[in-house]
């Protein structure tokens, strides 16, 4: 018996596109970083880039559960003294661009940094509003509120 290892030339790619409205932040991330890496097929193999595009619409729209949009604070730093600067999931859904708190998300559930993971991730594409550019891709809805009765509103 021999293991099977993907490709790149045997992997097909395919579009899906998810609604973000209503679902849970963090079920919802789980699932597409799993997309995105290509652990949904059965020719997974982790050297190989085998995961699928995916496309989110109505990023502000998501829900966090509990008190963390309001508890759940982000720190960075400028570099500067006195530089230390935060801000909170509510803030930024509330702000200019909501969709990074999506990209965020996926981001912390993807492995560490590593050129592998970079290609994985630039196959997200995530939009605050329901327009999208990506229609000629033919993209595959994908309802990831009926997986679980805490994405329903």
């Amino acid at each position: 018996m021999r293991t099977y290892s993907a490709k790149p030339a045997d992997v097909e790619k395919k579009w899906f596109l998810i609604d973000a409205e209503g679902l849970v932040l963090g079920r919802m991330a789980a699932v597409v970083a799993d997309i995105l890496r290509g652990k949904h097929k059965t020719m997974y193999t982790p050297h190989i880039d085998t995961g699928d595009n995916v496309i989110i619409i109505n990023a502000e729209k998501v829900k966090l559960t509990g008190r963390k949009a309001e508890q759940r604070v982000f720190y960075w730093h400028s570099g500067h003294p006195g530089g230390i600067k935060e801000h909170t999931p509510k803030r930024t859904l509330a702000g200019k661009y909501p969709q990074r708190v999506i990209e965020r998300a996926v981001e912390r559930m993807m492995p560490k940094d590593s050129p592998l993971c970079r290609a994985q991730f630039k196959k997200l594409k995530v939009y605050a509003g329901t327009a999208h550019p990506h229609e000629a891709q033919s993209p595959e809805k994908l309802d990831l509120a009926a997986r679980n009765r805490k994405n329903k509103p």
